[in-house]
């Protein structure tokens, strides 16, 4: 598909361009999913994984929110570890645990279980794609993939963890084998992002759940390459690049150095600090804490305020959560949070 350069007008591409924007463009990680009825209406006795296969149930789970909400984007229903399944990695994501994988890797000849992603993998996430953009209109959609350091985690631990104590044992044990594991998810999330962008996508997030775990010197060390070739799929498609990872507050700056348009920050720190950090290189997206969409509207409302503010003093401003939306969140105080950023923003 060619681009669609209608799109490079809308606020979430201007604003990850540096561009000027008529309001404070807004969306919500993990917005297509558990905290509505409707998705859970739809996704009743579909395992997860396969949920993600089925095109015409994708793009249903994605648009309810765009629907529901009025977010300034869309962003693609899947899971980090789709492209591993689709590779051939034998794992499941499993209800209240996550993705567990069978095998876990912990040896050179476990790199022969990860050949490179290709389209025809995944050629449900083109259908969907093509699907969304259709019925998305003039609404931009983000494609995502996980990055090679939480994948990496994942494969290496065989499932969540706190300490991640295989995979830093691995990291700092072999390096080589390190290295040599991420550079191949580099490929497979590089290859997904792109297949995502090639059908459509207005603009990319590559996701780190787990990086926080380490301090800057070993992010440098170990994963910046890595994220940063897996961002350089993308480089020739037009696409802004947003990169956000969890617990990241002392390696904002290097994962902007890795290719990022757009820093993503989390809410452990504020967007004052964070823009202070970025040296205003980056256009930023962050950081309502999901937690305070619990409480009392009038404190709610007075903590959007003052990101909103804050992020007026950003080269460009997403407003997001500084994380996923929580299973048990209200959607009604979504919606309420989306009507006030724009009323806030506009200009």
């Amino acid at each position: 598909m060619l681009h669609d350069s209608r799109l490079d007008d809308s606020n979430l591409v201007r604003a990850a361009r540096q561009q000027p924007v008529t309001h404070t463009p807004v969306w919500f990680m993990r917005q297509a999913g558990r905290s509505l009825p409707e998705y859970r209406r739809v996704r009743e006795g579909i395992p997860m994984l396969e949920s993600c296969r089925r095109p015409e149930l994708v793009a249903e789970i994605t648009l309810q929110p765009v629907r529901r909400h009025g977010v300034d984007a869309a962003i693609f229903f899947s899971d980090i570890v789709v492209p591993l399944a689709a590779v051939g990695v034998d794992l499941d994501i499993k209800p209240g645990v996550g993705p567990v994988v069978a095998e876990p890797f912990r040896t050179r000849a476990d790199l022969d279980r990860l050949p490179e992603l290709t389209p025809e993998h995944v050629s449900y996430v083109t259908e969907a794609v093509q699907i969304l953009t259709r019925e998305l209109g003039d609404t931009p959609l983000i494609g995502f993939a996980g990055a090679p350091f939480t994948l990496a985690s994942y494969l290496v631990e065989g499932g969540p963890s706190k300490n991640h104590e295989h995979t830093k044992a691995l990291m700092y044990g072999d390096p080589q084998l390190w290295h040599d594991l991420c550079a191949r998810l580099a490929q497979i999330s590089g290859a997904f992002l792109r297949v995502q962008a090639s059908a459509g996508a207005s603009a990319v997030q590559l996701f780190d759940s787990w990086v926080g775990a380490l301090p800057r010197a070993d992010y440098e060390r170990f994963v910046q390459e890595h994220s940063a070739a897996a961002l350089a799929a993308v480089d020739d498609l037009s696409v802004p690049k947003i990169h956000f990872g969890v617990g990241t507050s002392e390696l904002l700056p290097a994962m902007g150095a890795a290719g990022a348009d757009v820093v993503g920050v989390d809410f452990r720190i504020s967007l004052t600090d964070a823009l202070a950090r970025l040296g205003g290189r980056y256009s930023v997206q962050g950081n309502l804490d999901p937690a305070l969409l619990f409480a009392p509207w009038e404190a709610l409302e007075a903590k959007v305020r003052e990101i909103v503010e804050q992020g007026r003093q950003a080269p460009g401003h997403i407003f997001n959560l500084g994380h996923g939306v929580l299973p048990e969140t209200d959607p009604d105080v979504l919606t309420r949070v989306t009507a006030l950023v724009h009323e806030l923003s506009a200009r």
